[in-house]
């Protein structure tokens, strides 16, 4: 493996150099501190903050994809505690902790849940103690593995979750990192073959429906020491959820995803898409 995989947004920016354990290179602008940066976090650097500032230019529209793919994913979490009953999560990509992350919303409405996040970031390793608590009912703990590892995250996730239980996974904003499309669609089946039927799968990724954040994604991409973030239409995103069983509204824009009152306006369009899907 010649590169690593980190995300939690549609958005590219990594480092491909491996850092030395425990080192942080805060030279090259980072996928996970980017995002954190357009999600108005504190834990990024002056490169990351004129690298998202260049995509802004490019596409104003970055802020809410960010914004609202991040509403999706714990609309999402509240669905899969409140009404379907899970009480195990696989979060694959976890990026920097900011609000609402998984573990928050699932243990606020089943404090029992059990979370376990995947991440191979440096950063996000040095801020896996804000992610690591929990409610004394459940359990939140952090595997440090690449998303191109499936068997690797499985047996480590195994460590916490009894994957013979129904169990959420969750693939949000990571899958257009890894550019084979292939490869891609190898990775979904394979951490899905692992879990039992009832399980869940919650995926959004960056879509190809906006020429803007293409272009932007394109001239981002051109930039020395990151992994590229491949936009995919929303057919090939649906394609994800082949062989489960969709939920309404399906394969959708991210703000038309079962969307609630908040406290931005939703833009009519997002080329952001995703959806939500049952394992027969």
């Amino acid at each position: 493996m010649t590169d690593d995989v980190t995300a939690g947004s549609p958005l590219p920016g990594q480092d491909t150099r491996s850092p030395a354990p425990g080192r942080i290179d805060s030279s090259v602008p980072h996928s996970a501190r980017i995002w954190n940066y357009l999600l108005g976090g504190k834990d990024n650097y002056p490169v990351d903050r004129e690298a998202g500032d260049r995509i802004g230019q490019v596409f104003p529209g970055m802020v809410d994809i960010a914004r609202h793919s991040r509403h999706m994913l714990a609309r999402t979490v509240r669905f899969l505690t409140g009404e379907a009953g899970i009480r195990q999560f696989l979060d694959i990509g976890t990026g920097l902790p900011t609000v609402d992350n998984t573990h928050e919303v699932a243990q606020r409405v089943a404090p029992e849940s059990r979370i376990v996040y995947v991440d191979n970031d440096p950063l996000v390793l040095a801020h896996a103690h804000a992610l690591l608590t929990s409610t004394p009912e459940g359990v939140t703990a952090y595997v440090e593995a690449d998303v191109r590892d499936p068997e690797l995250i499985l047996r480590a996730a195994a460590r916490t979750l009894d994957l013979t239980r129904p169990t959420a996974l969750m693939l949000m904003g990571i899958l257009g990192l890894v550019a084979d499309h292939d490869e891609a669609r190898s990775i979904v089946r394979r951490l899905m073959r692992a879990l039992p039927s009832g399980s869940y799968r919650a995926l959004y990724d960056g879509s190809d429906t906006d020429p803007a954040y293409v272009e932007a994604l394109r001239r981002h991409n051109s930039g020395a020491g990151v992994v590229p973030y491949t936009p995919r239409s929303p057919e090939l995103i649906a394609g994800y959820f082949e062989g489960m069983t969709l939920l309404d509204p399906g394969v959708v824009p991210v703000t038309r995803w079962r969307p609630e009152p908040g406290p931005w306006a939703a833009p009519a369009e997002i080329a952001c898409h995703g959806g939500l899907a049952r394992k027969p």
